[in-house]
């Protein structure tokens, strides 16, 4: 086979496919998202609360950090449930 032959219709293949799989191709729509934007966008309470830098007033830090370790206490060592706290199935 001729190389100039076989060269043509190696490209006719390649624009015959490019030309088919153009189909697959979807137009872009227009507010594609928006939604899902707008319903993230309603979870957000305070959009610019990152950009303030005023300090939390109303507790001072030894109390912020003994709440903090309490906290963090309380998955390492959980309290141990007290006497008839439990549904026993009786009514008192």
């Amino acid at each position: 086979m001729n190389t100039c032959k076989h060269a043509r219709i190696t490209s006719a293949l390649a624009l015959a496919l490019a030309a088919a799989l153009s189909g697959c191709a979807a137009p872009a729509q227009v507010g594609f998202g928006d939604t899902v934007r707008a319903a993230l966008g309603s979870q957000v309470i305070a959009p610019d609360a990152a950009r303030n830098q005023d300090p939390v007033s109303g507790i001072d830090g030894r109390a912020a950090r003994a709440a903090s370790d309490n906290y963090e206490r309380s998955f390492t060592t959980p309290q141990p449930a007290a006497a008839g706290s439990l549904l026993s199935g009786s009514a008192k």
